[in-house]
C-alpha cells in the first residue's frame, strides 16, 4: 500500500471567505480574492478587514498553513516578541519549541511541528 502524502491542495472556492488568523490568535480578516503576478511565480491572497481595507498577503512567504482558516506565519522576531517565552509561555512537547495561543480555537498551537497540542 502507498504511503499517503500529508500534503493537501485547496481550493481557491474554498479559500474565498475563508477567516485570516494572525500568530497571536487574532482574526486579521477575511479572503476575498486570489492575486497572481503576470510573469513571476507565487500566489497572494486579498484580505479585507472588518474596517473594508483589503491587503495582499503572499501565499508562500506569509502564510503557515489553512484549512478551516487560513493562519499566518509569525513576524520577524524582535526582542519583545522572545519575551513570551522568557515570562514561562508553555512549548510543545514534541519540539520545545515556543506555542502560541489562538484565540478563536482556545488552544495552543505550534508552528515549528504546525500543529495544536
Amino acid at each position: 500500500m502507498a504511503k499517503q502524502s500529508k500534503e493537501k491542495s485547496i481550493t481557491k472556492d474554498k479559500l474565498i471567505g475563508m477567516k485570516v488568523i494572525d500568530s497571536k490568535g487574532s482574526i486579521v480578516g477575511t479572503v476575498t480574492d486570489i492575486g497572481f503576478t503576470v510573469g513571476k511565480a507565487g500566489t497572494s491572497l486579498i484580505i479585507e478587514d472588518k474596517d473594508g481595507e483589503t491587503r495582499e498577503v503572499s501565499w508562500e512567504s506569509e502564510v503557515q498553513g489553512a484549512g478551516d482558516f487560513v493562519l499566518l506565519k509569525p513576524q520577524a522576531a524582535t526582542p519583545t516578541a522572545v519575551a513570551p517565552q522568557q515570562q514561562g509561555a508553555p512549548v510543545c512537547p514534541t519540539c520545545g519549541g515556543p506555542l502560541t495561543y489562538i484565540q478563536q480555537y482556545q488552544k495552543w498551537y505550534c508552528y515549528k511541528d504546525q500543529k495544536y497540542v
